[in-house]
């Protein structure tokens, strides 16, 4: 498609079995997992700690769970799951039998991924407003300041700034403190065989099924009683809000104790994250987004180019000899012109769209939830951030006085606070947002 047909198109696509489980798991099979992984699920000297905190802290659970008991025993589809499972894996099929019995249909989890009847009427700024409020943002800097070693440590062995794992994990649960109040178990079978009647059912179904499957995996190897495990309504577990299939990918100890736990374990949670968006491709010292002027020529190549796909395709030569410009006064052109770029459109009701540029990074943040929204709420978060913490701590003379490390200061072409206006002024398929998790609670997929 060229940019020429894209100006003349007339629109745009746009659930305790502890004692049971102990004895029937206790012959864990490796993980299927990437060989390059640091640290994953796949060492056998390595163990997963218990997803529950001793005292959970309030979930701000909305919808009164309405569940089903003992709609997956003697159930068809379940018993050829169970037979599958036990081929593959060696589970033990009463094992898995009496754990089905007692999993649960979650009415509430069904409710939440089925698709409102109305489609909802997009709007950016209420979305904004939403994920950067004072409360994430002091949140985020008070997040930074504990765990300022451990982010840098992430930032020099992944490539990626502090401030985007600070953005993900603020936008996905307030730093851990929303992670969800689903049973894991009752979440993920409920999806994996009962998810609604939608377009992409089967596709879905395939993906919590994977999820599930992973999921009974990575607990039997873990020693973790599979039906305590609490997480969001499509099964997304700890302070990242990770799915099972993520968590055997991805997730770390960055702790070093030989545990990988998401749940209460900042460290493992700042370098899971790291380690997710580094393995989809993160570019080290590469901008997220840059910014388009705001005159009218430039926001209607920006309109007629944008598509709604996230992979940025069009370079950016190609939309400057169209006649759009850019609001990035310190931006090298000529050594820039080649390269690809998405157009992020940014809709509110009652204004004019807004529009930026996405380039790789911005992809990468995609990955762990599609949204537009999400990914560039996550980004200026993390820049809001960041400028509180430059605000707040005065320079020590050694340009390190606000503890931000200086090597992260030029990953973005516009400065700290790159992103949160666009030319005038302006911004998971999963996670707590806009629905808290990509089948990464946001969960990752």
């Amino acid at each position: 498609m060229t940019l020429k047909s894209a100006l003349s198109a007339s629109g745009r696509l746009r659930t305790t079995l502890a004692t049971l489980f102990a004895l029937a798991f206790s012959t864990a099979l490796p993980l299927a997992g990437g060989a390059a992984q640091a640290q994953t699920l796949q060492h056998p000297q390595l163990t997963v700690a218990q997803a529950q905190p001793q005292t959970p802290a309030s979930q701000g659970q909305t919808f009164e769970e309405e569940i089903v008991p003992q709609r997956y025993a003697n159930n068809p589809n379940v018993d050829a799951f169970i037979n599958d499972m036990v081929a593959r894996y060696d589970f033990d099929p009463n094992a898995l039998h009496a754990l089905f019995a007692s999993a649960s249909y979650s009415a509430t989890a069904v409710k939440l991924v089925t698709p409102s009847p109305t489609p909802s009427i997009k709007n950016w700024r209420a979305y904004q407003a939403r994920f950067l409020d004072p409360v994430r943002i002091n949140a985020g800097v008070k997040f930074w300041r504990e765990n300022q070693a451990t982010l840098q440590r992430a930032a020099d062995q992944f490539g990626v700034p502090p401030e985007v794992i600070v953005g993900i994990i603020g936008v996905e649960t307030i730093y851990g403190r929303y992670m969800g109040n689903f049973r894991v178990l009752d979440a993920l079978t409920t999806l994996a065989f009962d998810y609604p009647n939608t377009p992409n059912r089967a596709d879905r179904e395939a993906t919590f099924r994977k999820n599930l499957e992973d999921y009974l995996v990575w607990t039997r190897d873990a020693q973790i009683d599979p039906s305590s495990v609490l997480g969001s309504y499509t099964g997304a577990i700890g302070i990242p809000q990770f799915l099972p299939s993520s968590i055997v990918q991805y997730a770390v100890d960055f702790e070093g104790n030989n545990h990988i736990d998401l749940r209460a374990s900042k460290a493992d949670a700042i370098g899971s994250v790291a380690n997710y968006l580094k393995s989809n491709g993160w570019e080290t010292g590469r901008p997220v987004v840059w910014k388009i002027a705001a005159d009218p020529g430039s926001q209607g190549i920006a309109q007629a180019a944008a598509d709604g796909q996230p992979t940025p395709r069009w370079p950016l030569e190609q939309l400057l000899r169209s006649g759009l410009e850019l609001n990035e006064p310190d931006l090298d052109i000529a050594t820039e012109a080649g390269t690809p770029v998405t157009v992020i459109d940014l809709p509110t009701p009652g204004r004019a769209t807004e529009y930026m540029l996405g380039l790789k990074n911005f992809y990468v943040i995609t990955r762990y939830n599609r949204s537009f929204f999400y990914a560039l709420a996550v980004y200026q978060l993390g820049q809001r951030v960041k400028a509180q913490m430059l605000a707040a701590q005065p320079d020590n003379g050694t340009g390190t006085g606000n503890g931000i490390d200086p090597r992260n200061g030029a990953a973005n072409s516009a400065g700290a606070v790159q992103g949160i206006g666009n030319g005038s002024a302006k911004p998971v398929n999963g996670g707590n947002a806009p629905k808290p998790a990509t089948v990464p609670g946001a969960g990752r997929q």
